[in-house]
């Protein structure tokens, strides 16, 4: 389908065309969390608890070693076109699974095979997700549907772990697949229909080059030379090393240390996703904050004083609330965050500068986890919390350090 340039709308969460858009997301989400729990069942029916980790941790490698590359594809291809072909191979592959698993008994291979699947095209995907906002609407609105997407993914995440559990429970693994499958696909006819902004005849990539090589070597110069994206990305990833750890295996440690318990840790986690949901909220409705640069910077030193007074806090009643606040203050940083990505950057970098950020999420600061578990058998909870709250911090003082961040403004 031939783009086509669509009119300034005023609203985000009023224009049909956003809105399209955020189904589309949010179904193409529901249909991710389907999958993994689908894929984690079939692994742990088919192997032992060993192969099972192996299947679930496969499509880390290729996502990780791709990303950069998918960035390249999307700016080159454009983010439509390259959302909705891995959407059709997603679904294809999952739903061929789901054949495969109802007709046979064929063991861990072809979910290994799909991990792969899934791990390689999740390297073009993510980055074209994240460079498709700006070509739905007009910079004034990308703050807002930042915060509709934060929506959206808290949505999936409530939604999708009933749905996949659901599906196991009706027809095991190969019923679950085929709803992830299905789910995925509803978002394939809801992208034809959404209209993209094409490029205007100035907003070319600096440097832009006649090979995937030099498009990416310029992508990276581009963000390393901007005066904002530049320390917006060690922002991030001092951030995410400092959150990622203490939030996944130290909650789960510190839950146990306290007997806790399960149900403990899901409360403490549950108060963390309301936060999280509610700053969403916050920039759906309001659609822009003043001083975006700074709030992002003071967000996340408070962010990181509240996660280092959760491993000292005594009662599971009080870790929910600091667990909220986390959420909260978590939340905002991480959409302001990702607003300044999308305003910042020139939509025909977009693609590249969104791969770079996922990298940074989603190829180092999981390396944290088992650093963060380690250390908290030699020195315990508290110290490896403070430490790494600490490091989150030191991400927020360079957003207020360097001038052109600090003074970072959404457009109005």
């Amino acid at each position: 389908m031939t783009a086509t340039l669509i009119a300034p709308p005023a609203v985000a969460h009023r224009d049909g065309n956003v809105l399209r858009w955020l189904a589309a997301y949010t179904s193409s989400m529901i249909g991710d969390s389907v999958y993994y729990i689908a894929l984690s069942w079939a692994a742990v029916q088919a192997g032992s608890p060993s192969q099972a980790g192996v299947v679930m941790a496969v499509s880390a490698v290729p996502r990780a070693l791709l990303l950069l590359g998918g960035g390249v594809l999307a700016d080159r291809l454009g983010p439509r076109k390259v959302v909705i072909g891995s959407d059709i191979v997603r679904c294809a592959a999952v739903l061929a699974v789901a054949a495969l698993l109802f007709l046979t008994s064929p063991g861990l291979w072809p979910l290994a095979v799909l991990g792969l699947v899934f791990g390689t095209v999740d390297a073009v995907f993510m980055p074209a997700v994240g460079a498709l906002p700006a070509r739905v609407t007009t910079r004034d609105q990308l703050a807002r549907v930042q915060g509709m997407r934060g929506l959206a993914i808290r949505f999936a995440s409530v939604v999708g772990g009933p749905l996949g559990g659901l599906g196991v429970a009706v027809g095991g693994a190969a019923a679950a697949f085929g709803l992830a499958g299905l789910l995925i696909a509803v978002s394939v006819p809801l992208l034809m229909a959404v209209r993209v902004r094409e490029l205007p005849a100035d907003d070319k990539a600096p440097a832009r080059g006649d090979t995937a090589w030099r498009d990416l070597v310029a992508g990276l110069r581009y963000i390393r030379r901007h005066r904002v994206l530049a320390p917006l990305m060690l922002a991030i990833a001092l951030g995410d090393l400092g959150f990622v750890g203490p939030l996944n295996v130290g909650l789960a440690l510190l839950a146990d240390e306290r007997g806790w318990g399960a149900s403990g840790m899901g409360w403490v986690l549950a108060g963390f996703g309301v936060g999280a949901g509610a700053a969403s909220l916050l920039l759906t409705v309001r659609g822009r904050l003043p001083h975006a640069g700074q709030v992002a910077g003071y967000a996340i030193i408070a962010g990181s004083v509240a996660i280092g007074a959760l491993a000292y806090v005594p009662t599971v009643g009080a870790a929910v609330g600091v667990a909220l606040l986390v959420g909260l203050l978590a939340g905002l940083s991480g959409a302001m965050c990702g607003a300044l990505l999308q305003t910042q950057s020139e939509p025909a970098c977009l693609g590249r500068v969104t791969a770079v950020s996922s990298l940074v999420s989603l190829g180092f600061a999981p390396l944290s986890m088992p650093l963060s578990a380690a250390a908290i058998g030699v020195w315990g909870t508290g110290p490896v919390f403070v430490v790494s709250a600490a490091l989150c911090g030191l991400g927020g003082v360079i957003a207020l350090s360097v001038r052109d961040l600090r003074r970072a403004e959404l457009p109005k």
